[in-house]
């Protein structure tokens, strides 16, 4: 049987880029290669694609804070060349066709819908959430906004831009959302520019860290509660896995060096020590916020069970962390899944839908 031509896309132009470097080192080694011919694309930091060596296309691949993209090859673009998605080098020497790729990119110009538009443009499947989806799960704001209206249970939230911001004071959000509270950057992830609130100079620090890597920040209300994540994948027919649950000793929360740099301080409890009855209520949430959000493909659901028994979503994550320390194919594989199954699963739902997609009218005659 003829082998799938996938590209596995991952670094770019975005503060996650090392994180998805960290992802894209399991997603490739879980791998069939037996079933695919694989394609390296890494995105420098200045956002130029690059073809990549298999052999040796990491350097310090063990360093969350040093890993880099290493030996990368020619310059390269997508282009649909006879109604067929390839990769070419900008020399015109190379060409490779692609049946499907896979974007293990973090954060903006990458899991916020740009790549997904260009793919959709080529013609090409991909794995994970479309245009709407990826751009939706990205914005903070939007997404809380959508799942507040769709009747989803929040932690309180205000958004604050450069417009409204003088409106801000420490006692005005003090007296909307209580202290302790935490500051976002509106399209981040992995803890970039967060800050945990407890006085009005934590509150002046955490608005100029966040207002630093966006232009838009969210302020959440502090939850009472023990933190929950649950995986979720489907495009139509949606599979939820067994929630886990993230317990943090040595830090004040779960911070960017909780999650990829420090070996102590943060426990996964993984299945979480749970009822039957509270993880179903937490996976039933988990995939009401999925189908609210427009995923498709997979997505990490983020939430709480507060300390009175409720169930709060915080957030998805359309391209979760499939780092060494990421939750999210752990979750999978206590349910049941293997890493390799996982990954499988994933292109084969990215492939299904590209294949529907394909049956729609595109003329009005």
């Amino acid at each position: 049987m003829e082998k799938i031509r996938i590209g596995i896309i991952f670094g770019g132009k975005s503060a996650e880029h090392e994180i998805s470097l960290l992802s894209a080192k399991n997603v490739i080694a879980a791998l069939d290669k037996n079933k695919y011919d694989i394609t390296l694309i890494g995105i420098d930091k200045q956002g130029h694609w690059h073809l990549c060596d298999e052999a040796q296309y990491l350097l310090n691949h063990h360093d969350p804070k040093q890993i880099t993209i290493y030996g990368m090859q020619e310059e390269v673009s997508l282009v649909a060349k006879n109604a067929t998605p390839h990769l070419v080098s900008l020399t015109g020497e190379m060409t490779k066709r692609l049946d499907v790729i896979f974007p293990v990119l973090h954060g903006t110009y990458g899991e916020d819908g740009t790549v997904q538009g260009l793919l959709k443009l080529m013609g090409i499947p991909f794995a994970g959430a479309g245009v709407l989806g990826s751009a939706i799960g990205m914005d903070k704001d939007i997404m809380k906004r959508l799942l507040r209206d769709a009747g989803v249970p929040l932690a309180k939230f205000v958004t604050i831009n450069k417009e409204n911001r003088p409106k801000w004071s420490y006692d005005a959000i003090k007296n909307e959302l209580g202290m302790p509270l935490f500051v976002k950057p509106a399209n981040l992830g992995s803890s970039v520019g967060v800050s945990k609130v407890k006085n009005s100079e934590d509150w002046e620090n955490a608005l100029e860290l966040a207002f630093s890597y966006d232009n838009k920040i969210v302020v959440e209300e502090f939850i009472d509660g023990r933190e929950l994540e649950c995986g979720v994948i489907g495009n139509e027919d949606l599979l939820a896995s067994l929630p886990g649950e993230v317990v943090v000793h040595a830090h004040d929360f779960y911070t960017y060096d909780a999650k990829y740099c420090v070996d102590t301080g943060i426990s996964f409890i993984v299945p979480a020590d749970l009822t039957e009855e509270e993880v179903t209520r937490f996976q039933e949430a988990s995939i009401h916020a999925y189908r609210v959000l427009c995923c498709e493909g997979f997505a990490r659901i983020d939430g709480f069970l507060h300390a009175d028994g409720r169930v709060i979503i915080n957030e998805i994550n359309t391209i979760p962390g499939f780092t060494n320390s990421s939750l999210f194919p752990r979750l999978w594989q206590a349910s049941g899944m293997s890493y390799s199954e996982l990954v499988d699963r994933i292109i084969m739902l990215a492939l299904k839908r590209h294949d529907d997609e394909k049956h729609l009218k595109t003329t009005f005659s």
